[in-house]
């Protein structure tokens, strides 16, 4: 689905997993889902959320709200990374690293989503520890947490971007 928000800018969300989730009550069982969505306007902003619902659609659409309020920037240079991190969420890990012009998105299923929705064209990624699509998006996100421009930098050091 594509919408554009207030800035103008198109915000494309894709489902990165929905399970089946089953609590088991008095009166038997009582089915619902969840789904894992990101959101990213491809230049820089994106965003993850998780929506639970009786139906499919309903959970997604719960999903795609909570991504669109908790959409973060995420600081490139080019159309990669500024340099390599790593984001941790509980048992899973994830290494980001920039690469050259022309590389492509070399990432796996959940990280390569929230790649593309960041509009992030060149990177090495590689997902270590665990499995699970919910803990792999946080760790992606906790590093893009970490992430620092060269002007950022130079600005904490006190000295200029050139000097660095």
């Amino acid at each position: 689905m594509v919408e554009t928000e207030g800035t103008g800018r198109e915000i494309k969300d894709q489902v990165i997993s929905i399970n089946r989730v089953t609590k088991v009550v008095k009166g038997g069982k009582n089915l619902s889902f969840s789904a894992l969505v990101v959101v990213g306007d491809g230049q820089g902003r994106v965003g993850y959320g998780m929506g639970k619902a009786k139906e499919v659609p309903a959970a997604i659409k719960k999903g795609v709200d909570k991504a669109k309020r908790d959409m973060i920037e995420v600081p490139m240079s080019g159309s990669t990374v500024p340099h390599a991190v790593i984001g941790r969420f509980g048992a899973g890990r994830v290494m980001i690293k920039p690469a050259q012009e022309g590389t492509g998105v070399i990432a796996g299923g959940a990280v390569r989503a929230v790649m593309e929705s960041a509009g992030i064209k060149d990177v090495v990624t590689k997902s270590l520890g665990s499995a699970n699509p919910t803990n792999i998006v946080k760790a992606v996100f906790q590093g893009f947490r970490q992430l620092r421009t060269p002007a950022e930098v130079a600005k904490n050091r006190g000295i200029s971007v050139e000097e660095l």
